[in-house]
């Protein structure tokens, strides 16, 4: 006897697809709260001094390296400083480059004023649209700051920049040493913008800028350069690693084309996976180590 169909089996696997839905939009609430809860965790511990980078340990340390780590300048530039008598020790200018302090016990002077170690922090930000990447704006506009101070009450800096209508990712540290090496053209990091144009790009075009253009500052070219999956002939991806003032809106305007949006997707290692627009999260300490591993 053939087996009576079920009117209501479709309706029940709507159902059971529709509740499937449901549980995963309401997962992803819920790690995403935890993922908040977290974060909001790791900045009072770092903003504590219980995280974000490690203090110095007990034993002596050379000099430039202490002057680096109160966060004046590098090392190299510690150097420097020392070399121009500038640095004292224990009251006495000092002048040897090898000479060590010990943390806690030394007394180290730069321009009057004594440094200390200080704690390192690192913070990623998600940055939106109509916000200068700049500590200071004499004309009142809004600043990158303005958002870092929800996050931190230590004095962090932005680690090179973004135009004001450019959005995606920015770090921000107090490590001089680790800005000035993210930012030194020789150690060329890596970054991915997401691009959209005011008309269609042939490939052609790609393929030149694969090749490099030349600009009023130098010879330029993509890393790698493609279209958008699942997106538009005018909505391109670019991989970069100079640093140069407007970089990728030179090189698409050296062709004719006018960017209407503008989108850092990826810095270094770093990408903007649960990050939301004009947030931002404290560094992981194995993120930290790759930063300064890269080469």
């Amino acid at each position: 006897m053939a087996k009576k169909p079920n009117p209501n089996k479709k309706n029940n696997q709507n159902a059971r697809k529709s509740f499937g839905k449901f549980m995963d939009k309401k997962n992803e609430r819920v790690e995403k709260k935890n993922d908040r809860r977290r974060d909001k965790e790791r900045l009072e511990k770092m903003n504590q001094g219980t995280t974000g980078g490690k203090w110095m340990d007990d034993g002596p340390v050379r000099l430039n390296r202490y002057i680096a780590l109160s966060g004046v300048c590098s090392r190299r530039e510690a150097d420097e400083l020392i070399k121009k008598g500038e640095i004292k020790v224990n009251g006495k200018k000092c002048l040897e480059m090898g000479t060590k302090v010990t943390p806690g016990k030394d007394k180290v002077v730069y321009a009057n004023r004594e440094l200390r170690i200080r704690k390192f922090i690192y913070l990623l930000m998600n940055k939106p649209k109509d916000h200068i990447t700049t500590v200071k704006d004499d004309q009142g506009r809004r600043t990158v700051m303005d958002l870092v101070r929800k996050y931190t009450k230590a004095r962090v800096y932005p680690v090179g920049r973004l135009d004001r209508n450019t959005t995606g990712l920015l770090l921000f540290t107090n490590d001089g040493e680790l800005t000035e090496k993210l930012t030194h053209p020789s150690f060329q990091v890596p970054k991915i913008y997401q691009v959209r144009l005011d008309q269609n790009v042939p490939q052609e075009h790609l393929d030149q800028l694969k090749k490099g253009v030349e600009l009023e500052d130098g010879f330029i070219k993509a890393d790698r350069i493609d279209y958008v999956d699942g997106g538009y002939d005018n909505e391109i991806g670019l991989e970069i690693h100079s640093g140069r003032n407007r970089i990728v809106r030179r090189m698409f305007e050296h062709l004719g084309y006018r960017i209407v949006a503008l989108d850092r997707v990826q810095f270094g290692p770093l990408t903007k996976k649960g990050l939301g627009r004009g947030t931002c999260r404290a560094l992981e300490d194995k993120e930290v180590g790759w930063l300064k591993m890269l080469k």
